[in-house]
């Protein structure tokens, strides 16, 4: 079983609500009673407090709207809840599946954010960071990736910080070492670090009935979905000799797929 350390210290209400509402509320159409949410996040030392909490933000934001049939309450995803995990979860499943070929281009970004506007700093960051961008330098931002030209304009125009900002494709260059710049701006042997627990996490795991294969499931899912946050998929050009980026890749497909029909049974159980 994963352990309940991890669970507890990595886990918030509203993080694995978002898992939860992905891999079994989105590819159904019914609704979903509070009970359920409640109690299969509980199944996470969830409290129940929290787990209300949770859906109450979730609802507040946009993403889910509730209905009451009786004494009960069932919540639908909205349509832009209902796009927002379907963009997450093609982007969280195709994760680590497909080795794209590099032509040695890299897309270079120059935005400048005041230090006054911090809020503006950690959203521009969070965003990049997962469209696959690094920074090696103060408003410099990277990606081996050209074609993420659009999604980084659609990013900075949603910011409203396009007046100022420049880009470019380029080759690196004579000058330094591209494997010191890619260093600077992706810290590989931390995300090594977390693939290698991952793997210790879940290769080996062997859930023997419904309800523990559902939360298997669950945090492997979770858990996986934190990847495209920390790992920018470089060419295997820049990345160390023997990464475990793949192997871990491997794991989670393989057992994503072995677990689903059970994990899915489960769930509609619980309704």
């Amino acid at each position: 079983m994963v352990t309940r350390r991890r669970e507890v210290s990595h886990t918030s209400a509203r993080s694995l609500l978002m898992t939860i509402l992905g891999e079994y509320v989105l590819p159904r159409e019914n609704p979903v009673w509070t009970s359920v949410l409640v109690n299969t996040l509980a199944k996470f030392e969830i409290e129940e407090k929290s787990a209300r909490q949770a859906l109450a933000r979730t609802a507040a934001e946009g993403w889910l709207t509730s209905d009451r049939v009786g004494r009960r309450v069932r919540w639908s995803l909205t349509p832009p809840g209902r796009k927002l995990l379907t963009e997450g979860a093609q982007r969280i499943y195709e994760f680590g599946s497909v080795e794209r070929q590099w032509d040695g281009r890299w897309l270079v970004l120059l935005v400048s954010v005041p230090e006054s506007k911090r809020d503006l700093r950690h959203r521009l960051r969070t965003r990049l960071t997962w469209a696959g961008f690094g920074s090696p330098e103060a408003g410099v931002w990277i990606c081996p990736d050209a074609s993420r030209q659009e999604e980084a304009k659609g990013i900075l125009t949603g910011l409203e910080l396009t007046r100022g900002a420049m880009s470019f494709v380029a080759e690196y260059g004579s000058v330094g070492e591209v494997g010191s710049m890619v260093a600077r701006a992706w810290d590989l042997s931390e995300v090594e670090r977390r693939y290698e627990e991952f793997i210790d996490e879940f290769g080996a795991l062997d859930p023997e009935d419904g309800p523990s294969t559902l939360h298997a499931q669950t945090m492997l899912v979770h858990e996986w979905r934190r990847f495209p946050f920390l790992d920018p998929q470089l060419p295997a050009d820049l990345l160390p000799a023997n990464w475990r980026g793949a192997h871990a890749a491997q794991v989670f497909h393989r057992k994503h797929q072995e677990w689903r029909p059970a994990a899915q049974e489960h769930w509609d159980k619980l309704g």
